[in-house]
């Protein structure tokens, strides 16, 4: 009687169908519910499971019914037939992938690479330290695998922002002594941004101090789940110094690439994208070219970036001269006429004449158009724009979590805010590299822009949008959400002094000595004074002398005495920045 009343409570569940075997994400997936939670489940009924684990149609059924359904197994009425796609007809084989190595300094990329490889890159580089971008081919149970050895992030990140996706699997080297670090952080934000797989290397398992623990727990607090844990992420213990752990890690990284599927059409035109170039003293330019589909052969021209050239050489990442390139191979090509930048695609013509036709009526653009929070708005309020993507800088750690928390909270139903890179300190080349890539605006709260940087996001196009008053910061954004903004007036940097001296005039008034690095300075400018990085005090340019004379304005390279009105405090090597307000685009 007890089984008839259970029986009646299943029967009276809804039903979900089930295949005959599934993943526990599959199960998930079916549910509706987190992974996480699926695994809990059975847990709590002692099975052991991770997420890509196969469970039969029985095991399953045993968790659905702790979800208010009633499991019960699909069945296919006929076999089903899919036809070849046309892509495949026309030559479509599988192609290596392309790996990059990225994760803070000194935490083993290039010995990683070393151990793969083994070869001794380390030991010829100063400092043990990776110092250009490398490009190598390797062969793994009998596959290919291309490696792209990166002195950081922004290399990578540079190339996405001239609109070269070049890699298909980013593995993380974090060392399980120094655990996450600040560049650990922006690298998992550039590769989530480019919507690249994640596979963790622990590295450095070999020491005394070693604790891969806590970098699992600090991976997973950035929202980096691995598998273990329930999540997504395929996490390896290693040492590549000692070699441990590196076959384990090179056959989950087989698996991450073998679901993907990758494929390119060798018989065609090569096409393709730089990797590195230079100019040598005595072979002229040279570029490392990645081909990501048809093969590249001695002797084609081509027009690359904003240059061309016929290849009258290749070379394979030990030197050896060969005489193609297929699909996902990195090559050094000699006899390009001029040196491209990192990032430029190149494809090959019928001729050299072609090139040159091509070339003059091709408008080479290095400059985007600014994405302001305005032109952003315009954007959502057509329906054009359905993601909002934004670098976050604060001057404090602490301030991060609430602006991030009050961002990403004003997402609606037809568009997503993504906070997709968070930390403190001012906006550096890295910050406007990613914005660049990802299509989104720098945010600051508090902070100032570094000068490089400000240079780098005029010439990438880049918006960058300061604040010191929280609501005002979520105002404007929730404002951009509902294609409301009015047009905003912005401070632009228009001129930049270094404070070398400080002098006491009548009274306790101060003024400051100071030389112009930039622009210029002049009277009653709106002026910033920053300290370290940070800004101290904003007003505006009271006095201005050169030597004893009063002058309205000055430009770069002379020295002068500036007085800011209600500033007293200088300190040497204050910076002053003056401002012009412009409407934002």
């Amino acid at each position: 009687m007890a089984n008839q009343k259970v029986d009646d409570v299943t029967s009276a569940l809804p039903k979900i169908g089930l295949a005959s075997s599934l993943t526990v994400k599959q199960l998930a997936d079916e549910l509706n519910v987190e992974p996480v939670k699926v695994i809990k489940q059975f847990m709590r009924k002692g099975i052991m499971v991770n997420i890509n684990q196969v469970v039969d149609f029985d095991t399953a059924a045993t968790v659905v019914a702790d979800f208010g359904y009633a499991a019960q197994q699909k069945k296919l009425a006929r076999p089903i037939y899919h036809p070849p796609k046309k892509e495949e007809k026309k030559g479509l084989q599988a192609r290596p992938p392309v790996i990059t190595v990225m994760g803070h300094v000194d935490h083993g990329k290039t010995t990683l690479l070393d151990s793969i490889r083994q070869t001794n890159v380390t030991a010829t580089e100063a400092g043990a330290i990776t110092q250009h971008i490398g490009a190598y081919q390797v062969e793994l149970d009998g596959r290919k695998v291309t490696f792209l050895d990166t002195p950081g992030h922004e290399a990578f990140t540079a190339m996405r922002a001239h609109g070269a996706q070049v890699t298909d699997i980013v593995i993380l080297v974090v060392a399980a002594d120094d655990g996450v670090m600040p560049q650990t952080v922006e690298a998992i934000d550039h590769a989530r941004a480019a919507g690249v797989p994640i596979l963790v290397a622990i590295n450095k398992i070999d020491k005394p101090n070693a604790n891969p623990d806590r970098v699992k727990q600090q991976l997973a607090e950035l929202g980096l789940l691995l598998e273990e844990w329930g999540g997504e992420v395929i996490c390896v213990a290693i040492s590549a110094k000692k070699r441990q752990g590196i076959s384990d890690l090179l056959e989950n990284l087989l698996l991450v690439a073998e679901m993907l599927e990758l494929k390119a059409e060798p018989n065609h035109k090569a096409e393709g994208v730089v990797i590195e170039a230079k100019l040598d003293k005595s072979k002229g330019p040279m570029a490392t070219l990645l081909v990501q589909k048809g093969t590249l052969r001695v002797s084609d021209a081509l027009v690359i970036g904003d240059t061309q050239g016929k290849i009258r050489a290749l070379f394979d990442y030990r030197g050896k001269q060969i005489r193609k390139a297929e699909p996902a191979t990195p090559v050094e090509a000699l006899g390009i006429s001029g040196v491209p930048l990192a990032g430029d695609n190149f494809i090959v013509v019928a001729d050299e004449h072609e090139a040159r036709r091509l070339l003059e009526k091709r408008e080479v653009k290095r400059t985007r158009a600014s994405v302001s929070l305005t032109s952003l708005s315009k954007g959502i309020g057509s329906g054009q724009l359905k993601e909002l993507n934004i670098i976050l800088k604060t001057d404090v750690q602490g301030s991060i979590e609430p602006i991030k928390q009050s961002l990403e909270q004003l997402s609606t139903g037809e568009v997503k805010v993504n906070v997709i890179h968070a930390a403190s300190g001012s906006v550096t080349d890295s910050d406007m590299l990613l914005a660049s890539a990802s299509k989104g605006i720098v945010i600051g709260f508090n902070v100032s822009t570094a000068p490089g940087a400000k240079q780098l996001a005029e010439r990438e196009g880049v918006s960058i949008h300061h604040y010191n008053v929280i609501y005002e910061l979520v105002e404007d954004v929730d404002k951009v959400l509902k294609g409301m903004l009015e047009p905003t007036y912005i401070d632009v940097v228009a001129g930049r002094a270094e404070v070398r001296a400080v002098f006491a005039i009548a009274g306790k008034s101060k003024v400051a000595g100071a030389y112009v690095r930039e622009g210029k300075v002049w009277r009653d400018a709106p002026a910033k004074i920053l300290r370290r990085g940070k800004v101290i005090y904003e007003s505006r340019v009271s006095s201005l002398k050169r030597y004893k004379e009063n002058v309205r304005e000055l430009p770069a390279g002379l020295e002068c005495g500036i007085g800011i009105e209600g500033f007293t405090d200088w300190q040497i090597a204050d910076t002053i920045e003056l401002y012009r307000q412009e409407k934002a685009a």
